[in-house]
């Protein structure tokens, strides 16, 4: 296994797609900063493209500014990027990070142990058998929370709970469009919100997902997320992953 980040001369460079990739040149992100803490140290990922450790340090930064808590950072990616052996099937290029929806008053006032960023679980904010929020977890903290990192021009896009993302519709005004269109529901997703970066100028290797579609997503399409076709299990075969690019190869070996 790849224990360290390949050492380049500019600012990293993403390769492949967000799914089957790689990072050359990887930062990695500091274990604590202004407004952050990362958790799950053990499972080594922290790193990233210097894109995103630049985003994650300015959300923290925003984060204690406006009083909104500490964010407690789950899983970036490995030190050079890829598959990895569990958890994930994207995270690989180094631009995604999965961040807790937990809000800690502990992590607030001091520095989590090593054993409490080890044994913590993030939190769910959503009522799973009805679908909705929980507000016994849920706060107007967390909807801020995602308007802040989804108005960034360097997100592409973020994924939550489809419940989360009907609050988000419920409660929207003249100007959500914007940045609640790259408020994506997903399965899964209701203990924490994980955020894609556009891929960083002067990467040409790095593949791009689709556009995202026009509106703010609160139609016919979020109503989708709800129906028994989408809570029922798929039957399809799961396939074998495509070749890494050669690139990839090559830097995985190295």
């Amino acid at each position: 296994m790849v224990t360290t980040p390949t050492v380049t001369q500019d600012a990293g460079q993403s390769i492949g797609s967000y799914t089957n990739g790689c990072v050359s040149g990887a930062t990695t992100l500091p274990l604590e900063g202004i407004g952050y803490q990362v958790m799950r140290l053990s499972r080594q990922r922290f790193y990233g493209h210097s894109t995103l450790i630049g985003f994650i340090r300015q959300l923290g930064q925003t984060a204690a500014e406006q009083q909104l808590g500490t964010l407690l950072i789950g899983d970036l990616g490995q030190p050079r990027g890829g598959p990895t052996l569990n958890g994930h099937r994207s995270h690989q290029t180094g631009l995604d990070v999965d961040i807790w929806f937990l809000l800690s008053e502990q992590a607030d006032r001091r520095l989590l142990s090593a054993n409490e960023r080890e044994t913590w679980s993030a939190t769910s904010v959503v009522d799973l058998p009805a679908d909705r929020v929980n507000y016994r977890q849920w706060s107007q903290t967390h909807a801020k929370m995602l308007e802040i990192a989804a108005r960034q021009p360097e997100v592409d896009r973020i994924f939550v709970h489809p419940a989360i993302k009907l609050e988000l519709c419920n409660r929207k005004t003249a100007s959500s469009a914007e940045w609640l269109r790259k408020i994506r529901p997903w399965w899964k997703h209701d203990d924490h919100f994980h955020v894609r970066l556009k891929c960083p100028a002067h990467n040409p290797h790095c593949e791009p997902q689709e556009p995202l579609p026009a509106g703010d997503g609160c139609d016919a399409s979020l109503a989708w997320w709800f129906s028994a076709e989408a809570k029922t299990p798929s039957k399809n075969i799961p396939q074998a992953p495509p070749p890494l690019p050669a690139l990839c190869e090559q830097l995985l070996k190295e």
